[in-house]
């Protein structure tokens, strides 16, 4: 029975008065919004503006401390509201996931050679590079040790990640961009000495041989060291150490190598959403805060080597100066790393054989 056609057993008929009264109410709704708009009144608020930030798994406390302090700034100069989303995972794993359809607004990665994926899948511009300050990387860290309490295996470079009693910790390189970077210092290592190619893989071989689990992120190869009390030495950033030993400080000590890799976190707008939703001033203005002096400061206090001198020079006492080559001077670039170290059957591949 229709709800405007209610009938008593009488006969009688409800649904007229009833459909007047509702008229009436909404009559009387438009009304006030009329007044309300005459008057000046704001409307009812918009549904807020979201954002989604697809980044690797160690830099979920940064964004987590940054995302606050750009939504009040942006409601400042706009007064609209934000809403910034994280999904955190290995850097290449999540690059992956973009490709696939997770709809990032922006992509903040730990290597140039995961957003030139994207690239090469027609999700941003081959330039993405160059629309931010520094190779569009705002920040960046390098690879160092974190060992045990009194550093009981006496591990102090990169050859002490090959004798036989030491036993390493390493994320994945087929899907960790600090795997990768781990990967990239250890073989450089070798030729930065005037070593060859032959010496480096045999350095490599033998440190991935003391490899006991092959963790498909960073976050959670710090978990299997310091929770799982697994291995003598965990390689990573040098934030994540730094925030380890902040926490647990009387359990770990942090050895730098001699040398090590520039390790950059570049960032880029993902055209192909931001164009599509209608958002891409946020999110460029998103990625653009990143390099103001207080989103530098929360950088720094991260542990993450920022860009701006002054800050630098403020937190100096937390960035131990060490030689870092880059992956262009020693490998020509992260496209020749990619297909020489870790595309299918390259030398990853070949060197490395999993625990049975």
């Amino acid at each position: 029975m229709s709800t405007f056609a209610i009938r008593r057993r009488d006969g009688a008929d409800h649904g007229a008065p009833l459909l007047r009264t509702l008229r009436g109410k909404l009559a009387g709704i438009a009304g006030l919004a009329a007044v309300a708009l005459t008057l000046g009144v704001a409307a009812p608020a918009r549904a807020d503006t979201t954002l989604l930030n697809v980044s690797y798994d160690v830099a979920r406390e940064l964004f987590k401390d940054i995302n606050p302090l750009f939504i009040a700034d942006w409601k400042k100069q706009t007064g609209e509201t934000l809403v910034i989303n994280q999904s955190h995972g290995g850097s290449s794993k999540q690059a992956r996931a973009v490709a696939d359809g997770l709809e990032a607004s922006v992509v903040t990665m730990n290597q140039a050679n995961d957003i030139d994926m994207l690239a090469k899948r027609g999700l941003l511009p081959a330039d993405w590079s160059k629309k931010f300050p520094n190779n569009a990387a705002p920040f960046y860290s390098t690879m160092v040790y974190l060992v045990r309490k009194g550093n009981p295996k006496g591990i102090k470079d990169w050859d002490d990640l090959a004798k036989p009693d030491v036993k390493v910790v390493i994320p994945n390189p087929k899907t960790a961009g600090n795997g990768r970077y781990t990967y990239l210092a250890a073989w450089g290592s070798v030729l930065q000495k005037g070593g060859n190619e032959a010496q480096a893989r045999e350095l490599v071989t033998k440190i991935f041989k003391n490899v006991p689990v092959l963790d498909s992120g960073g976050r959670a190869a710090t978990t299997t060291f310091t929770q799982r009390e697994i291995g003598d030495v965990l390689v990573t950033f040098e934030n994540e150490v730094q925030l380890v030993k902040k926490e647990m400080g009387q359990n770990f000590d942090i050895v730098y190598p001699t040398t090590s890799i520039l390790a950059e976190s570049p960032v880029a707008v993902v055209d192909k959403v931001v164009d599509r939703k209608g958002i891409r001033k946020q999110a460029t203005a998103y990625l653009q805060y990143l390099y103001t002096e207080p989103a530098q400061e929360v950088i720094a206090q991260h542990f993450f080597r920022p860009r701006s001198e002054a800050v630098l020079k403020k937190h100096a006492e937390s960035f131990r100066p060490v030689k870092l080559f880059t992956v262009d001077a020693v490998f020509g670039g992260w496209d020749a790393a990619q297909k020489k170290h870790f595309d299918d059957g390259g030398e990853f591949d070949k060197i490395y054989q999993p625990k049975k």
